[in-house]
């Protein structure tokens, strides 16, 4: 995660209505679906090409919520064999948190990515390297 990341641009074959959640979805999956879904539509830069990374994202949201609820109901600590160990949970909602933090970074949806100058609509400024 190093250097600049490039300006999210706007793309003419940018989905241009809402989409309906994947029904296979966790119910934490569909609710982050229904959350971010708008934003990426109105921003105009998530294309059909993207729909599985969003995807992704919903699904990782989706397990870090199911593993707190897990971690709240079970406590964040077992014993095995009488020595204090972590739960999987922990280790699954870790995994997961790594991975929404990196899409979300991708389609726009974190505070720093977009923080980033504004999206450009041409490349007018690449004619300033010639």
């Amino acid at each position: 995660m190093r250097g600049t990341k490039p300006n999210m641009k706007t793309d003419t074959a940018a989905v241009k209505a809402l989409l309906r959640a994947p029904t296979w979805f966790s119910k934490d999956a569909k609710a982050e679906w229904h959350r971010v879904m708008p934003l990426l539509v109105e921003r105009r830069i998530l294309t059909e090409a993207d729909l599985g990374s969003l995807e992704n994202y919903c699904v990782a949201i989706g397990q870090v919520r199911e593993m707190e609820r897990t971690l709240q109901k079970e406590g964040h600590v077992v014993e095995i064999d009488g020595v204090p160990k972590r739960p999987p949970a922990v280790g699954i909602q870790s995994d997961a948190m790594t991975r929404a933090r990196l899409l979300a970074a991708e389609m726009g949806l974190t505070p720093v990515s977009r923080s980033r100058p504004a999206i450009r609509e041409d490349d007018e400024d690449d004619s300033l390297l010639d």
